[in-house]
């Protein structure tokens, strides 16, 4: 029994058509919907780049105070836009119990919020730049299908015929 899903989003170009995906499967199972975003942690480069700019113990005030704006920035803006597409779907917004953006590896905080939230099932594209990529299957949501303890659906992002 499906009682809760996660749907990880990259915020892509295709992520309305997975969260469709997600919106279905969450209204066939009467089932709560949660959603995640990972936010990667800067890279070395973007890293020393604003430690030239700022010096450390700016760096680290930015890091401890910006970033938790942020996160909250983008998951409010994740959660209106997703009610503006749950209006133009005539869908309720009380599917949705909560959006979370967290800064780490996108596969490990999906398989992190999926037991953490103890959820039945999780919905995730294959990947972000779409049907016509070299491989099927995206570095995140390969790891996903390799790592995650409950059932991944796994959108394809393929080309309209």
């Amino acid at each position: 029994m499906i009682r809760s899903i996660l749907y990880a989003t990259d915020l892509g170009f295709y992520a309305p058509y997975v969260l469709q995906h997600a919106l279905s499967q969450s209204q066939a199972f009467k089932a709560e919907l949660y959603v995640v975003h990972a936010v990667e942690p800067l890279g070395l480069l973007a890293h020393s780049v604003l430690r030239t700019y700022l010096g450390d113990a700016q760096l680290q005030d930015l890091q401890a105070q910006g970033l938790d704006a942020v996160l909250t920035s983008i998951e409010a803006r994740v959660l209106e836009s997703f009610k503006e597409e749950l209006d133009s779907m005539q869908q309720g917004h009380d599917l949705i119990r909560a959006v979370q953006a967290i800064q780490g590896d996108p596969a490990d905080v999906i398989t992190t919020q999926a037991k953490a939230l103890g959820v039945d099932l999780v919905v995730i594209g294959t990947r972000s730049q779409g049907g016509d990529a070299p491989t099927p299957l995206g570095r995140t949501a390969h790891r996903v299908v390799q790592t995650c303890t409950v059932p991944v659906h796994v959108v394809p992002m393929l080309p309209p015929l």
